[in-house]
């Protein structure tokens, strides 16, 4: 539950945005945002994709405040109860259609795994359908991963912290980015039902054996061949490494937007087009290790070199070590942090670690009053961390007690 006469923590620059906000909503403390592209000559401020995560967290919740300066570089941000699709929030027929620009940039991953952190300390199940003309299902440039590795690389993680019924992600129609890396009119669903009072705490320490591979191969707009050529060029590098090894192949047509013209009026015109291909390794004792490419908008790039790629990605998050990849990485040391006040371990590898993102998540979360990190050599032969999280024990103020 939020507490508005709490001052605002202040950040500044657009780094860590949608990490900020979705820890900012979890503890219920306001923030201040400043100096957002302050030098930027043509887009100062929030960029589209910012605005519509703002849209999208206003929707979930019941009393949040957002105010923007007038130029767009200063945030301040007071969240509220989140309620998911309870009735009389915003919800029609028990689902928030949530529209996306055409100006958006990002994949919808990037709304996607915010979401899924709030989803379980919601009130009632979430179901958003994101719609519109900038839903990008696919991989982007931006480095977002793709709809098919946030189903299949992460939403499996919440089982270990005892969120596992009533969740589904579904890929209604699939898109890629369209020129400049905007627009895609994909369509896509999250349906997330199961809300806990505490997740439970997590030690994950045997990474365990590569036993299976699993992978969606997508192409739209595209001739199906181009899904062919991919995964046999990623099953030529995958195959030494275990049999067990399938990529499932989707083939669906672009979907169409209406754009003006000046001779004719209204044209519809195909977008989304591409392909890609994502890829997950699954250990013997559940680890999930992933990959994602995705063909660029201009082109240029045959199937084959894209399927080699994305094999070669999937093999260095694998020799890389650790019980968890950088993908999903943040969703668990965020869920970690979260869950009843006990001490968790996870054993993570010093390269995923020692990134960027996840050295700034650490200190946001010191910041935002979460408990810090503790830090040991593991006792196998690998040269992983071993990685304590002691649990805030923020409940779920919303759930009924049953």
């Amino acid at each position: 539950m939020s507490n508005n006469a709490q001052a605002p923590l202040r950040f500044t620059t657009q780094q860590a945005f949608a990490s900020r906000l979705t820890l900012a909503t979890l503890t219920g403390r306001p923030l201040r945002i400043s100096h957002i592209r302050p030098s930027s000559l043509t887009n100062p401020g929030l960029a589209p994709h910012e605005i519509s995560l703002l849209r999208l967290l206003e929707a979930v919740t019941n009393g949040s405040t957002i105010e923007i300066s007038y130029t767009g570089t200063i945030l301040e941000y007071r969240p509220g109860l989140i309620t998911g699709s309870a009735p009389g929030s915003g919800a029609s027929g028990g689902v928030i259609r949530h529209e996306v620009a055409a100006s958006c940039t990002r994949g919808v991953s990037y709304f996607l795994i915010p979401l899924c952190l709030l989803a379980p300390f919601s009130k009632a199940p979430m179901n958003v359908l994101f719609t519109g003309p900038g839903v990008i299902t696919s991989a982007t440039q931006a480095g977002d991963v793709s709809a098919d590795t946030v189903r299949t690389a992460i939403l499996p993680l919440y089982a270990r912290f005892g969120i596992s019924t009533n969740i589904e992600l579904r890929i209604v129609r699939r898109s890629n980015p369209g020129p400049r890396g905007k627009g895609g009119a994909g369509e896509v669903q999250l349906m997330f039902g199961h809300q806990v009072r505490f997740p439970t705490t997590l030690h994950l320490l045997n990474p365990g054996r590569i036993k299976r591979i699993r992978g969606v191969a997508y192409c739209t707009g595209v001739p199906a061949s181009n899904n062919a050529r991919m995964i046999e060029a990623a099953r030529g590098v995958l195959n030494p490494m275990t049999a067990d090894t399938y990529i499932f192949s989707d083939v669906s047509s672009a979907p169409f937007q209406l754009t003006r013209d000046q001779a004719s009026g209204s044209v519809k015109t195909k977008v989304g087009i591409g392909f890609g291909l994502s890829l997950v390794a699954e250990s013997s004792t559940g680890c999930l290790y992933s990959a994602d490419v995705v063909s660029p908008p201009s082109g240029g790039i045959p199937p084959e070199d894209l399927g080699q790629q994305c094999a070669h990605q999937l093999l260095e998050s694998v020799s890389a070590g650790g019980t968890i990849s950088s993908t999903a990485a943040s969703t668990v040391l965020t869920l970690m942090a979260m869950s009843s006040e006990d001490v968790g371990r996870v054993q993570v590898s010093r390269n995923v670690i020692g990134g960027e993102q996840i050295i700034a998540l650490g200190r946001d979360m010191k910041v935002f009053g979460l408990s810090g990190w503790g830090f040991r050599e593991a006792t196998d032969s690998s040269n992983d961390v071993v990685v304590s999280v002691v649990g805030k024990g923020v409940a779920n103020v919303s759930r009924k007690i049953t």
